[in-house]
């Protein structure tokens, strides 16, 4: 856990201390998107002692940070992670986070100390399919083999509800995405789900390997998904976004920074900005081409989980400095 600074009351600037704060960040599987882009933002928001890029104030944290970020199963099991005080904060589903906060779907009680540092990046569904299979609709998922992601992912979440949706019964399994690519190249899965902020490297090399397409997700199934489900909104992935790959209809959710309420304004605020800061955003979209969606315009805005009263604090700086 985050430790505590002592002395500091209040939004006050942050003031050096001598001694390490670590920060976690839980992240997801390594070969998805969250791992890459909170690996950036660890190193982005760090401040060890000495670090020369730092002494610009808005570009790090406070002095003594130590960022970190952690591979896990995804969305689901990082809100457990960040409401048990196991994780200072992660990245997680704004569908996921929206049934965390009610205490509905995938949780059996609402979880408190959930709340927002930012949204980030709006994340496609993909439903990935092997060709053999013949499948060029959703419905034709009824009785096959279908991967819906880790049990504790977003992936699996978001993928049972489009099932429910679309009043399909199929084989399922829970394999995670690398597994699931394998087993489909393998001729044993004839499809599995994705969430992720298109391109995804995984998904495009199975395109390139010409095994595997995209199927849309669509119709009257769609209308009751985005209906049912919070923080789920109809979406495309654009044509040409994969190689080959025409206009592809889906849904989306966003990707949200979410964080401990127990966690410090100062902290918190400290490293809202610099998220923020101009000076790092050429590292920033480095990490994913999602991550150039990542944006003060948008990122406080309808979100499932109430904003840390650090990260409130500063985008309510930011807006008064942008009305003058």
């Amino acid at each position: 856990m985050l430790l505590a600074l002592a002395g500091l009351i209040g939004f006050g600037s942050v003031k050096s201390y001598a001694q390490r704060i670590a920060f976690s960040i839980a992240t997801g599987p390594s070969s998805g998107t969250y791992f890459p882009v909170g690996e950036t933002i660890a190193g982005l928001i760090s401040h060890p002692p000495g670090m020369q890029r730092c002494l610009r104030a808005t570009v790090c944290g406070p002095e003594g940070l130590i960022a970190s970020a952690q591979t896990s199963a995804g969305a689901y099991a990082n809100v457990l992670l960040v409401e048990s005080g196991r994780a200072d904060s992660a990245l997680a589903q704004s569908d996921v986070v929206a049934q965390a906060v009610a205490g509905m779907g995938a949780f059996k009680k609402k979880q408190t100390h959930i709340r927002s540092i930012a949204a980030l990046f709006p994340e496609q569904l993909h439903l990935v399919v092997a060709k053999r299979s013949k499948i060029d609709s959703i419905s034709k998922l009824r009785g096959k083999k279908v991967s819906l992601g880790a049990s504790n992912s977003g992936t699996a979440v978001t993928a049972r509800a489009v099932l429910s949706a679309y009043r399909i019964r199929a084989k399922t399994s829970n394999d995670p995405a690398d597994l699931a690519a394998r087993e489909l190249l393998a001729g044993k899965l004839d499809a599995f789900f994705f969430v992720g902020g298109a391109p995804v490297p995984l998904i495009q090399g199975l395109i390139n390997s010409g095994k595997a397409a995209l199927v849309p997700i669509d119709g009257k199934g769609r209308d009751r998904l985005v209906a049912r489900s919070a923080g789920v909104s109809p979406d495309q992935i654009p044509k040409g976004i994969y190689d080959g790959v025409p206009a592809i209809s889906t849904v989306s959710v966003r990707a949200l920074w979410i964080v401990d309420d127990r966690e410090s304004n100062d902290v918190v605020f400290a490293i809202t900005r610099a998220l923020f800061s101009p000076a790092n955003r050429p590292l920033l979209i480095t990490s994913s081409p999602a991550a150039r969606a990542i944006s003060v315009a948008t990122a406080s805005r309808d979100l499932p989980a109430p904003l840390h009263p650090g990260a409130e604090k500063f985008y309510r700086d930011a807006r008064r400095q942008e009305a003058r």
